[in-house]
């Protein structure tokens, strides 16, 4: 494959998996009558947030997987991956925002370990991922919030 054709499908697979996650797990009534922190931000800022994250999550994928397609960091990418696609369907499926609390946490712990594996030898990919890290870490905040007040 060309790296192009790589880069492509790292970026179909993210946005693809992010698109499908969030389209089978929307936000329904549940939600709505929970209790939410004041912090809590407005729906719409959730699509323009993810949509940028998940082209530098698939930007960090793809330089991984052309450097070390089966190295630990590309294992911790595949990690991060699998958590973020796990956390919705734990909290608005499932409705149970105690286990996604412990998914989210594992995903924040997932992707410091990225950005501290990547950050001496593939700085940019450490770089893309820092954003990320701050959103899940105020995500964690707001579903602990949400758990607690619920």
């Amino acid at each position: 494959m060309t790296k192009w054709t790589i880069r492509i499908a790292f970026l179909i697979l993210v946005m693809g998996g992010g698109i499908l996650i969030g389209t089978l797990t929307a936000p329904g009534a549940w939600y709505a009558a929970l209790t939410k922190p004041a912090f809590n931000p407005p729906n719409w800022i959730f699509a323009p947030v993810w949509t940028t994250l998940y082209v530098l999550i698939a930007m960090a994928g793809w330089r991984q997987y052309e450097a070390r397609a089966h190295g630990s960091l590309m294992r911790l990418w595949w990690a991060q991956l699998l958590l973020n696609f796990l956390w919705s369907p734990a909290f608005f499926v499932l409705q149970m925002p105690w286990l996604a609390l412990g998914v989210i946490a594992a995903l924040w712990a997932v992707i410091a370990l990225f950005i501290r594996g990547t950050w001496n030898w593939d700085r940019p990919s450490a770089l893309a991922f820092i954003p990320y890290l701050a959103w899940v870490s105020f995500a964690t905040i707001l579903n602990l919030s949400i758990a607690t007040l619920n």
